[in-house]
């Protein structure tokens, strides 16, 4: 029988009443996984009141006991990575490996998350001026909301660790496509070790789940999707007085240095990773491959003969390095990118259309996927767009400055790598392109937890970056107190800051 997946709200776990199901369907085998519900307008509401009810006793709570569900959280994911992998890969698509990755990651942000203690900290100056000492303490806020996207089924679903550590209440939306994961790791861990109210999930549309702007104990939302829908809700959000964060779109570039030592596995497979993992579909995907002008012939046939060595298929299988694509519905999106870049007069120099996979013929399959597009053509949709899918393009520069051009001249602002051993040249491409996050030889270079998190340009909506320390920024708002004490003695006369 096919699972029907729940809501937890305050506490308790319950079905929808709406009626309305969505199949979550395994992209490689085309199994019916489970039942999603679009959960109604009246559930969500009764999930944000039950935050809102939680929050005053949840603040109170003395931060190293907020933090004690955590630690066995974190304890959790540890123990079950392999389990929770295996979910996430049925569901996705991506390689069991990728999955096992996913949730260390996963772990690791609750571990950071896990420190609230010494990173919720104020400041203090005893004698700001005479007998008067000013500090800071930082708050929780109230309720956070939290969207994430299905490339990561847990790692973005969990970014509300930060949340609860500082003392807030959280709703999180379980993404639509894949919410297997989060709904698993809330059954087996989360709706076990919170306090009532203080976590709360529900299955539902992201249209539908906006209602959660109008209530006013609603304070923030963090948000990690495509950059159409960050910046409607950021627009949506900022106007109702919210804080928002929204983690967007990208079209990440890898340059490619004559030094670099192109044809090893350290420089060639690192790349090819960087490109076709999690079948291109993660925001740090590179998908722009710039390759200087003395070496682009040589790597070009390097770099198609290695992509096209790689093993599609299950991703629970021995040796699969490329997984499906997550839903059908992408698919066909991708198949459109694909012909339109042709119209465009992009030059095909491996197609992924006929990739095949005997034992799964109603897998949602897409090979590694190569364009070379000519330096005149740059402005075509397949060069520009993001696509989120297995699909590169690969194109020739004259130098290292007309790289940082392309990579500074595009709407999006993620991330973008150098592969190079000239420091001088590492450096000036650091110093120069006007992105979030570079990666000297290292293809995804996506921070560690307690490294902040966000890109520039439609890359990122919002004021304060994800992870880290922004995050206790974030979730918490700092409150001034300047304090004096009389005692026993007059005060004789006034200091300079009762003059102002």
């Amino acid at each position: 029988m096919v699972k029907v997946l729940r809501n937890f709200i305050g506490g308790e776990w319950a079905e929808s009443k709406s009626g309305e199901y969505r199949d979550i369907i395994n992209p490689a085998t085309g199994e019916i996984l489970a039942k999603a519900p679009n959960s109604t307008p009246e559930e969500i509401d009764e999930a944000v009141r039950a935050a809102a009810k939680a929050f005053k006793s949840w603040r109170d709570t003395p931060v190293p006991d907020r933090v004690q569900p955590l630690f066995e959280f974190a304890s959790y994911l540890k123990k079950n990575q392999v389990d929770i992998a295996i979910q996430i890969t049925k569901e996705h698509g991506k390689t069991l490996e990728e999955s096992k990755g996913e949730v260390l990651r996963s772990w690791q942000y609750v571990e950071h998350a896990c420190g609230a203690p010494d990173l919720m900290k104020g400041e203090m100056t005893i004698d700001v001026a005479r007998g008067i000492a000013e500090y800071t303490v930082r708050e929780p806020l109230g309720v956070f909301v939290f969207m994430g996207p299905y490339n990561f089924p847990l790692l973005t679903s969990i970014y509300w660790v930060w949340a609860v550590a500082c003392g807030n209440t959280v709703v999180v939306k379980a993404p639509s496509e894949t919410p297997c994961t989060i709904n698993k790791v809330f059954e087996e861990c989360v709706s076990k070790v919170f306090p009532k109210g203080v976590v709360n999930l529900v299955n539902c549309s992201g249209s539908r789940f906006t209602r959660v702007f109008d209530f006013e104990e609603v304070k923030g939302l963090t948000f990690v999707g495509s950059s159409a829908v960050g910046k409607y809700l950021y627009e949506l959000a900022a106007k109702k007085g919210k804080r928002v964060q929204c983690l967007t779109g990208a079209k990440n570039c890898a340059v490619v240095m004559p030094d670099a030592d192109y044809t090893s596995e350290a420089v060639m497979g690192n790349l090819l990773r960087a490109i076709f993992g999690n079948t291109g579909q993660r925001c740090f995907a590179v998908s722009r491959v710039l390759v200087m002008e003395e070496i682009y012939e040589d790597f070009k046939r390097h770099f198609v003969e290695e992509a096209s060595k790689l093993k599609v298929g299950y991703g629970l299988e021995e040796g699969v390095e490329v997984g499906p694509v997550t839903t059908r519905d992408h698919l066909e999106r991708l198949l459109k990118a694909i012909e339109k870049g042709i119209e465009d007069g992009a030059k095909l120099l491996l197609d992924g259309r006929n990739v095949k996979v005997e034992k799964y013929p109603n897998g949602n399959w897409l090979g590694p996927t190569i364009f070379e597009v000519e330096p005149s053509k740059r402005n075509i949709y397949i060069f520009e767009e993001e696509l989120f899918g297995p699909i590169a393009c690969l194109t020739k520069v004259k130098s290292l400055d007309e790289a940082i051009e392309i990579v500074n001249s595009g709407k999006y602002g993620h991330s973008a790598v150098i592969y190079t051993e000239n420091g001088y040249w590492a450096d000036y491409f650091v110093r120069n392109v006007d992105v979030g996050q570079v990666g000297i030889n290292v293809g995804t270079p996506a921070p560690i937890g307690f490294y902040p998190l966000g890109g520039r340009r439609e890359s990122f909506y919002g004021s304060t970056r994800a992870r880290g320390r922004q995050a206790i920024e974030f979730y918490t708002d700092p409150k001034v107190v300047i304090r004096r004490w009389f005692g026993r003695r007059r005060i004789t006369e006034w200091t300079w800051m009762e003059r102002i």
